[in-house]
């Protein structure tokens, strides 16, 4: 079982609904997994009544996940977003301010960064250039 990341650390899945590819998706689909590849405009018109879309993150120079999340949200996705995969506690602050609720990564990345270098970056609304700038 992977680790969830939120604002407060560490903690188990508590998704237990499961999760469908787009491509098996139908319109009563609970859950979504997403490559990173995915059209977030064509994402927007499937989603239906999904309750948790989870974007994969092959790798973690790859950030059109963030650009998913940024793009549901716009749009109006109210439900719960998370980001799996290849994602470092340095870009924490970056999947928050793009739309994620959390990040699933494996226990090998848990250990190689520890929760407190995750709850460093949780206080991401305070700490990005956007915000200093305004001020």
């Amino acid at each position: 079982m992977n680790v969830i990341v939120t604002d407060e650390g560490f903690s188990p899945d508590d998704w237990t609904d499961g999760f469908v590819t787009l491509d098996d998706a139908a319109n009563d689909v609970v859950a979504l997994d997403v490559a990173s590849d995915t059209d977030p405009d064509e994402l927007i018109d499937r989603l239906g009544n999904a309750k948790m879309v989870r974007v994969d993150f092959p790798s973690s120079a790859d950030g059109r996940g963030f650009t998913i999340a940024r793009v549901l949200r716009l749009k109006g996705y109210t439900g719960r977003l998370r980001a799996r995969g290849h994602v470092l506690a340095d870009q924490y602050a970056m999947a928050r301010r793009s739309g994620f609720d959390e990040v699933e990564i494996d226990h090998t990345l848990a250990d190689r960064q520890p929760e407190d270098q995750w709850l460093a970056r949780a206080n991401w609304q305070d700490n990005n250039y956007q915000a200093r700038l305004r001020g």
